[in-house]
């Protein structure tokens, strides 16, 4: 399968539809307060990157990354479900860290609820480890982050 990534710095209708269908799918398994994905207003910040893939010039999945102290967080990491298993995670991931990288980030992280169990495999195949809360997250009432999964990876 060809993956075309764009880097979108507006919400276009593909991004608007993806986000709302990652939001449809987690609001089944969590509460309001355990999700913590960017609005669609937070996800076009300078400080985000959000880029979402194509294929045969369709949408399919997206993802972005948070650039913060000390470390990167992906965000909104999303694919449809009928085309998972065929990369395209991957190649968000891969993009996603190479522009991590050139702005000099050592640290990739991220939070995925404990329901998503194929997302949680394909971080750790791309080298993702568990751990510990990190940022904002350290400071949330145990509610809110009882369901959460905290992943890191550390890059060159």
């Amino acid at each position: 399968m060809l993956i075309a990534l764009e880097h979108v710095t507006s919400a276009t209708p593909e991004a608007r539809e993806l986000i709302g269908e990652l939001d449809a799918e987690l609001a089944g398994p969590y509460s309001a307060e355990q999700r913590h994905g960017l609005s669609i207003e937070r996800v076009f910040q300078p400080h985000v990157m959000f880029f979402i893939a194509y294929s045969n010039g369709a949408a399919v999945g997206c993802g972005g990354i948070a650039f913060d102290d000390g470390f990167a967080e992906f965000k909104r990491m999303y694919v449809r479900p009928a085309l998972r298993g065929r990369g395209i995670v991957q190649a968000l991931l891969d993009r996603l860290s190479a522009e991590a990288r050139a702005r000099g980030y050592r640290r990739l992280t991220l939070e995925t609820g404990d329901a998503q169990h194929a997302a949680m495999r394909a971080y750790e195949r791309a080298g993702f480890t568990r751990c510990d809360a990190f940022g904002n997250y350290r400071g949330l009432a145990r509610e809110a982050v009882e369901r959460s999964v905290f992943f890191e990876k550390q890059i060159a």
